[in-house]
């Protein structure tokens, strides 16, 4: 079988991944992979959608810091609340940049923010929240809706391997219950297929029934050495194709490789500044493992035809 990557250049990438289709779909291969066996793993920040000048997932918590200082002003002192006040949005960044170089000094301060900033609501009214921002905010410097900030190379990428009898899920460090009521509109990802960082959550009877309320607790930050066991808790498949862009997503990668089908690794690198962003603050392991393993390197500027739809 093909896979359609009209979106991409006529690179030795795209090769490299219609060579891999090929191979593992065809009956007659000794790499062919059963279908069953045909898992691929997405990261979402920086691999799917836009991850800078900030995080999507910050900038719905920054509002929301902002509401709280409403409520109490008395927050407006106190970081990460103070940084939302200031439009100090380089510290955000930093913050997950230096996270993902090893440094988690600022981590404390910012995971008390974000933990309880939706609190004690159910999952339901956060999904809606979450869905209401994603489908009618913007990206404040590319000026596009957020829920058209997807890669559409990676959007092509992900249509065009469930053609060919692969079953896609993301394996992301973001907020899992903040990427599900779009990944099915953006990606064709149901829900169920999202596997990410998650709060903890608990169960209240009421007179209706009862409800799954939100706590303020991290239940799993699903980055580096937590990718893998998440994927194969919520899986229990091991992938053969995996793709992800930062430090955070190099043992999803190592995973991968180790199949003992035959295996695709693909790392996209940010080196567009013309049509999107070239930055490698946060990357440089990855890119560094990469080379050393021979996983494939997206090229944003050389292999993408476009980077965006429309």
């Amino acid at each position: 079988m093909s896979i359609d990557l009209s979106s991409w250049n006529d690179t030795a990438t795209r090769q490299a991944i219609q060579d891999f289709v090929a191979k593992v779909t065809d009956l007659d291969n000794p790499a062919y992979v059963p279908p069953e066996e045909r898992i691929a793993v997405f990261d979402n920040d920086g691999t799917l959608w836009c991850e800078k000048p900030m995080y999507i997932q910050l900038d719905f918590i920054l509002r929301r810091w902002l509401e709280m200082v409403d409520e109490n002003p008395d927050l407006a002192e106190e970081q990460p609340w103070k940084t939302a006040v200031a439009k100090d949005y380089a510290w955000l960044g930093n913050a997950v940049t230096k996270h993902y170089r090893g440094d988690d000094s600022d981590m404390p301060v910012l995971m008390k923010g974000i933990l309880t900033a939706f609190a004690d609501i159910t999952v339901e009214e956060f999904a809606t929240r979450a869905g209401e921002f994603l489908r009618t905010q913007s990206h404040p410097t590319l000026k596009r809706p957020y829920r058209q900030c997807g890669y559409a190379p990676m959007i092509e990428l992900l249509h065009g391997l469930e053609a060919n009898g692969f079953t896609n899920f993301i394996a992301s460090g973001g907020g899992r219950d903040f990427m599900r009521p779009i990944t099915a509109e953006m990606y064709g990802i149901s829900p169920d297929r999202v596997i990410g960082s998650s709060v903890s959550l608990e169960f209240r009877a009421n007179a209706n029934g009862g409800d799954v309320l939100t706590k303020p607790q991290l239940d799993v930050l699903d980055d580096g050495p937590v990718k893998p066991i998440r994927i194969w808790s919520r899986i229990g498949r091991r992938p053969i194709l995996a793709v992800g862009n930062s430090n955070g997503d190099v043992p999803m990668l190592q995973y991968t490789q180790g199949s003992a089908h035959t295996s695709l690794c693909l790392l996209v690198n940010h080196d567009d500044a013309d049509r999107e962003f070239a930055y490698a603050a946060g990357a440089e392991e990855a890119l560094k493992t990469a080379q050393d393993r021979g996983w494939e390197i997206i090229s944003m500027k050389q292999d993408w035809r476009h980077v965006f739809a429309g």
